[in-house]
């Protein structure tokens, strides 16, 4: 534990930054999901609220409900294993491009490796197309003329 007479101390004196790095970034680590957590608590409380605020107004039973599922229903997509692919494939040749640039052949590695994982997943998302997604939805365009 670090007392705060140490931390004073330090204070002080020049030339102890090498001290302060491996504090903060500790504290970096805590902040950060601290903060993203708090605000993924505020960012629901504003939503429950504003839906109280709503349903006070509102006297029709049916429409509360569907503004409830509107707010709390989220739509499940499939997953494009090709968009995603293509994402990973780029992400890969980034790191690659940055360790044969900066950072040295570990780098390469790692960015060649993620290229690979790339390819995998776009060829994955041919072999396994969403076919049901793609024929529900002709289905119901054709059902709405």
């Amino acid at each position: 534990m670090i007392s705060l007479r140490y931390i004073h101390c330090n204070l002080n004196s020049e030339g102890n930054m090498e001290e302060w790095i491996p504090i903060l970034g500790m504290l970096t680590g805590i902040i950060i999901p601290f903060g993203a957590f708090t605000w993924l608590y505020l960012d629901e409380k504003n939503k429950r609220a504003a839906m109280i605020e709503v349903s006070k107004n509102i006297n029709d039973p049916a429409k509360v409900e569907e503004l409830f599922n509107a707010l709390t229903e989220k739509e499940k997509e499939p997953i494009d294993y090709r968009r995603s692919g293509v994402i990973t494939i780029f992400v890969g040749i980034g790191l690659y491009l940055l360790g044969l640039v900066a950072l040295g052949p570990v780098l390469e590695g790692v960015g060649l490796l993620v290229t690979a994982i790339g390819v995998g997943t776009m060829i994955a998302g041919y072999l396994f197309p969403n076919d049901s997604v793609h024929l529900s939805k002709a289905v119901e365009k054709f059902e709405e003329k």
